[in-house]
């Protein structure tokens, strides 16, 4: 019987399952004390308190149940639904802007030997997935039947697309350095220490993507989406109970995606920056997970950091920048690397 269970825990479909689930629930979690720690951090830049009344350990690190108390109260909150929404559309809205934030972990390469899909057109899926998340904010906007909600929505899918694009040209940058779509790939291409990582020869194209990155996940400066001094709150401002708090969670957890995936596109993942400069022996030459942990908690510190300093910007000034200045900076980048390539400059030289 043993054996039995040992031979059905090696197989691949049940391995993959498992993994999925210790992803899945790691990513909620994080996403709960990501909410906390976004708090404390703010309160401190601000010279205020954060969350102090919820729970300690032994006296230590007072409000660190808060987040598990927002949760246990949006879970008993009732869910109302306006009279004349589509409650059909109503009720999906929250899902589809979740389900893409959780599955594009499936092609994310946590370690060197783990990867719950190490498919060759990764870079593929994740486009694909990421921009799913657009759905989600429209429908909730159209379904709920709401003039305010149905503003937030429009203006919050102009401000996705137009920064999709500039994300999606800085990638180009990317796949033209590691000549690969595959993720796992993409990260082995950036060895040989942190002078080595896409950031370094890509810098242009690592700021646009960054800056992309905030707008697409409508986090300030960039969240017009929920100007609430504006449109009551945007796209979700009909929305109550849990299924408000599931629009917050595909934040949260498109925002440590994100994390992951600059960290993988441009700054070298799981390997380690003392890789080539110690002794391989050397436990911080070492590559895996830490490396990567420590490198999405440095991203999720410069989002939380971006809130605590800027106003909002207004639409118009958003719009602008990503269409006539980003988007013109990625294309030369572009054009600029490929001269490098051809004329085997910098990584291309060998």
């Amino acid at each position: 019987m043993l054996q039995t269970a040992l031979d059905f825990l090696v197989l691949p479909y049940v391995q993959s399952t498992i993994w999925i689930l210790v992803v899945t629930i790691s990513v909620i979690l994080t996403v709960a004390f990501s909410v906390l720690f976004e708090r404390k951090i703010i309160g401190w830049m601000q010279l205020r308190k954060g969350p102090n009344r919820v729970g300690s350990i032994f006296g230590f690190w007072p409000g660190v149940f808060q987040a598990f108390a927002d949760v246990l109260k949006l879970l008993i909150k009732e869910v109302i639904v306006p009279a004349r929404a589509n409650k059909v559309l109503f009720g999906i809205a929250p899902i589809v802007t979740l389900v893409p934030a959780l599955a594009t972990w499936a092609v994310v390469p946590l370690s060197p030997d783990l990867v719950i899909a190490d498919i060759d057109a990764g870079l593929l899926y994740v486009l694909a997935l990421t921009s799913m998340g657009v759905y989600g904010v429209i429908i909730a906007g159209w379904a709920s039947n709401s003039k305010y909600a149905f503003l937030g929505a429009m203006r919050s899918a102009a401000q996705i697309v137009a920064y999709e694009i500039a994300m999606g040209f800085a990638l180009v940058g990317v796949i033209m350095a590691a000549g690969s779509l595959n993720l796992g790939e993409i990260v082995r291409q950036q060895q040989g220490g942190f002078l080595a990582w896409n950031w370094f020869w890509l810098a242009p194209l690592t700021v646009v993507y960054i800056i992309s990155a905030v707008a697409e996940t409508n986090r300030a400066p960039f969240d017009v989406a929920e100007g609430e001094s504006e449109i009551v709150a945007g796209f979700h401002v009909e929305y109550s109970g849990i299924a408000f708090a599931l629009f917050f969670l595909a934040e949260y957890a498109n925002m440590l995606l994100i994390s992951a995936l600059t960290a993988v596109f441009f700054f070298g993942g799981w390997i380690s920056p003392f890789e080539g400069y110690l002794s391989p022996d050397n436990i911080l030459a070492k590559p895996g997970f830490p490396w990567l942990g420590l490198k999405m908690s440095m991203f999720m510190f410069f989002y939380f950091w971006l809130r605590a300093t800027f106003p909002r910007y207004r639409y118009d000034q958003i719009m602008r920048l990503g269409w006539k200045i980003l988007i013109p900076v990625t294309l030369v980048w572009i054009a600029a690397e490929g001269v490098m390539v051809y004329f085997k400059v910098g990584p291309w030289k060998v």
